[in-house]
């Protein structure tokens, strides 16, 4: 028999980590990735320019999620991978212009700590006092699905889900509350709702959950170690172990996880600047359509693009798939990135940067002081500020011109911190129709398209449309794809 014949479709990190993994799992494999641009990376692009670091897409990842780590440690980029900046911490929220600080202890979107909600003074007393009504609201058993805004309304005020939760939730998804599905994108609070009655008895359980979990660990590897160093049973300290902080990313960038996977592959193996049209499924053959080329000819196929760039790919072969795929609603955004001397600011910026709630009105979604949160990322005496615009329903922002948007953002950054110089530099990036917006009805969307999907020996879909948009849950659905077309392959 001759060597097995994948081809993914699709450059970003999910194809990537799926074409890497496949090259793992399937001996002597017949590779090839088909891109439609001329580079890869998808939504990861890093720009290193006169000594600042860039990023046009996501500039971290969190590291409790393994997938992440785990594939920078087999590339072995893992010492490359740092955290955020210690000497300074926290963020801010706007209200009528004005930046509050974050309160503390915000976990999952849910308050954790009551000292500093009790203090902030993005709540009113009112406020405060509804959310404590938490601990008598009776959960909601009726097995229905409900929106981020309608639980946290229910459970924990309006005031709590406009002024805090809304803008939080807004930078992860670039969303809507109204519209996401609790059970797609925070099914854990859901979960603790029904477990313990209330989110603040939920919290607390976790906390003990928790603390009991890394006491059990602690033991059980001070155990295995003095099983094989005496030393260890005597009472001698435990090497220190690695211990991540909640974010991380490369020295120079994201793009560096990129370059390591590309390094994994050979040139015949990749088809950049090359579009695939549609699939066919032929006997036992996969055949992809591409424009300008030959058909490609593969036993197992991967679909890592966005699902409505996949949607028109199936379509001939099965409408169902496609209808589902094509359901799934995207949201538009931009980011603008400056620079200026630090002599330029009037005052340091002194946290990560801030949010800004939808019923803000303003056309700026989030702005990440990038080069306090990632010192390296700029030269010394020299910041870096990066803006985020466009969320959903609300794309106005991103059809403006180059010029337009950047004297927003100079406009934007002069009334909230005063800046008045001109930047030295700026980058713009546009991303349309890049973030999947897990709106009610996503894991029904969902059943049909894995349904589906399974129906076809052979063909897997990875990528940030399905059950996670941050770059560990890409990395884990392309790996997850690779291990389905792996085990179809071996059987």
């Amino acid at each position: 028999m001759g060597a097995k014949r994948v081809v993914v479709i699709g450059g970003g990190i999910a194809g990537l980590a799926a074409a890497y993994r496949v090259k793992k799992l399937v001996p002597g494999v017949e590779l090839t990735l088909v891109e439609t641009e001329r580079r890869l990376g998808g939504k990861i692009l890093t720009d290193r320019v006169d000594g600042f670091v860039v990023e046009g897409g996501p500039d971290t990842f969190v590291s409790y999620k393994t997938a992440g780590i785990g594939l920078c440690r087999e590339l072995g980029i893992e010492d490359r991978l740092h955290g955020t900046n210690k000497e300074v911490r926290g963020s801010f929220v706007m209200r009528k212009g004005r930046l509050y600080e974050m309160p503390e202890g915000l976990t999952g979107l849910i308050p954790s700590k009551f000292g500093p909600m009790a203090t902030t003074g993005l709540i009113s007393p009112l406020g405060k006092l509804r959310m404590g009504l938490d601990l008598f609201v009776p959960a909601k058993r009726d097995g229905e699905d409900e929106t981020l805004a309608e639980f946290v309304r229910r459970r924990l005020g309006g005031e709590l889900y406009e002024r805090l939760i809304e803008p939080l939730m807004s930078g992860i998804y670039a969303g809507d509350g109204e519209e996401l599905s609790l059970g797609a994108t925070f099914p854990q609070l859901r979960q603790s709702e029904l477990e313990h009655g209330s989110l603040v008895a939920g919290m607390f359980a976790t906390k003990k959950k928790n603390r009991e979990a890394a006491r059990k660990a602690a033991e059980a590897e001070k155990a295995a170690r003095a099983s094989t160093n005496p030393a260890m049973a005597a009472g001698a300290p435990l090497p220190a172990r690695k211990q991540w902080p909640a974010f991380v990313t490369p020295e120079t960038g994201l793009a560096e996880i990129v370059e390591a996977l590309a390094k994994t592959f050979e040139a015949k193996e990749l088809l950049l600047g090359t579009k695939a049209r549609r699939v066919e499924r032929l006997g036992a053959e996969w055949v992809v359509e591409i424009e300008g080329g030959e058909a490609l000819r593969c036993d197992a196929l991967v679909l890592a693009t966005p699902s409505h760039g996949a949607a028109p790919l199936v379509r001939g072969i099965d409408s169902a798939m496609a209808d589902a795929l094509a359901a799934i609603p995207h949201a538009s955004t931009a980011t603008l990135t400056v620079a200026y001397r630090e002599s330029d600011l009037p005052k340091p910026l002194n946290a990560y940067g801030y949010v800004i709630p939808k019923r803000e009105g303003r056309a700026v979604l989030a702005t990440t002081w990038t080069s306090t949160k990632f010192p390296h990322r700029a030269p010394a005496g020299y910041v870096l500020i990066r803006s985020f615009i466009g969320r959903a329903g609300n794309d106005a922002g991103i059809q403006l011109s180059d010029e337009e948007l950047l004297r927003m953002v100079k406009e934007e950054q002069r009334d909230v911190l005063g800046i008045t110089a001109e930047p030295l530099l700026y980058r713009l990036f546009r991303w349309p129709l890049a973030m999947p917006q897990y709106t009610k009805g996503h894991l029904g969307r969902l059943s049909t398209i894995e349904g589906r999907t399974s129906a076809w020996p052979g063909l897997a879909l990875a990528g940030n449309a399905y059950r996670g948009i941050g770059l560990p849950d890409c990395i884990a659905s392309g790996e997850g794809a690779a291990k389905s077309v792996a085990s179809y392959l071996a059987n």
